[in-house]
C-alpha cells in the first residue's frame, strides 16, 4: 500500500486563530466559558473543549447575563452582537477575517441599493450570519435550479456573494448561471471562496488521479470537508469522510491500493496521523508527502484578547 499525504491539508489560518482564541480565553477567564455555535465544524475539537468546561450554545439567551461568550469562526449577525451588548456579555469575536470580508461586502452592497444573491448552503452558520447583515436585501441560492427559480426583475440592481467554504467548481457553475440570467450582476472585487478551501481542493484535484481510495478527515457538518470528498467522487474515486481512526473499516482497502489522505480546514493533524499509523501497521503502507501549494497565512487574535494581553 502507498499513502499520499496531500499538502496543504488541515487547519487554515482562521481555524488556528479561533482555536488559539478559545484556548487563551479559557486560560484568562476559566470555565464555564460560552461559545456561540461550534467554535469550528469539527466534532473531536468540540468534544475536547466541552470536556474542559466550554459550553456551546445555539441561542445567545443561554449565556448568563454578564458572562463571557466567544463568537465562532463562522461569524454572527448584527442581531447577535446587539443582544450580547444588551445582556452585558463579554464578547470575544473569533470570526475568520475572510468571513468578515463577506459581511462587509454585504453591508456595502446593501447600502448602495443592491439586491444581493448569496450562493451558499441553507442553514450553515456562516450563511445565517452573512444574511443577517442585510436580511431585507438578500436572497439565497444553492444551485442552478435555485437561480432559474429566482423572480427578481430583469433590470434589478444585483450583486452576488458566496459562502467561503464552497466547492470552487460548483460555485462557478452557479455564478455563471447568474451571469447568464442577469448579465449586469456584479460581484466582489476579490473571490469570496477562501484561500484554504481553494488550496485543499487543488491538492486533491492534482493528486486524485493516482489514488484508488481517498480519506478525508473532517466532520459531516464541515462544508469544506464535504466538498473534498465530493471532488474525489466526482472523478470516480471512492472517498470516505471520517472524524477519527476508529471509523476506518479494513474492507475499504486492498493491500495494493494507493490511498490519498487529506483533511478539511478544521480537522486536527493528530487524527490524520492516527490514520496513517493504522494503515502502516495493518497494510505495511509507505508514505509520501506531496506538496501542491505552500501556505504562509496567519491571522491575529481578536482585538479583545490582544487588549488583555
Amino acid at each position: 500500500m502507498k499513502i499520499i499525504l496531500a499538502n496543504p491539508r488541515g487547519f487554515c489560518a482562521g481555524v488556528n486563530m479561533a482555536i488559539e482564541s478559545l484556548e487563551k480565553a479559557l486560560t484568562k477567564f476559566g470555565s464555564p466559558l460560552y461559545v456561540y455555535h461550534e467554535i469550528v465544524h469539527n466534532r473531536p475539537i468540540v468534544e475536547r473543549f466541552r470536556g474542559r468546561g466550554v459550553v456551546f450554545v445555539d441561542d445567545i439567551s443561554e449565556v448568563p447575563n454578564g458572562g463571557t461568550v466567544l463568537f465562532s469562526a463562522h461569524g454572527v449577525s448584527p442581531v447577535i452582537r446587539k443582544h450580547s451588548a444588551e445582556r452585558n456579555l463579554r464578547a470575544i469575536d473569533a470570526t475568520c477575517p475572510l468571513v468578515t470580508k463577506v459581511h462587509n461586502e454585504a453591508v456595502r452592497f446593501a447600502r448602495d441599493g443592491f439586491t444581493i444573491v448569496l450562493v451558499g448552503h441553507e442553514g450553515h452558520d456562516e450563511v445565517i450570519g452573512t444574511m443577517g447583515e442585510a436580511p431585507a436585501n438578500m436572497v439565497l441560492v444553492e444551485d442552478v435550479e435555485d437561480v432559474q427559480a429566482l423572480t427578481l426583475p430583469a433590470d434589478a440592481k444585483l450583486a452576488f456573494l458566496t459562502q467561503t467554504t464552497l466547492s470552487v467548481d460548483e460555485a462557478k457553475v452557479v455564478i455563471d448561471a447568474l451571469r447568464v440570467r442577469y448579465p449586469h450582476i456584479v460581484g466582489p472585487h476579490k473571490d469570496d471562496i477562501c484561500y484554504a478551501t481553494q488550496n485543499r481542493q487543488e491538492a486533491v484535484r492534482d493528486i486524485v488521479p493516482e489514488a484508488n481510495v481517498v480519506l478525508v478527515l473532517g466532520s459531516q457538518n464541515s462544508s469544506n470537508s464535504q466538498r473534498l470528498a465530493e471532488l474525489a467522487r466526482s472523478v470516480g474515486k471512492t472517498a470516505y469522510l471520517i472524524d477519527r481512526v476508529t471509523e476506518l473499516h479494513d474492507d475499504w482497502f486492498k493491500p495494493t491500493d494507493t490511498v490519498l489522505i487529506t483533511a478539511g480546514a478544521s480537522a486536527p493533524e493528530d487524527h490524520v496521523q492516527d490514520c496513517v499509523e493504522y494503515l502502516r501497521t495493518k497494510f505495511g503502507a509507505e508514505v509520501e508527502s506531496r506538496v501542491v501549494r505552500e501556505e504562509h497565512v496567519s491571522f491575529p487574535l481578536p482585538r479583545e484578547l490582544r487588549v488583555l494581553a
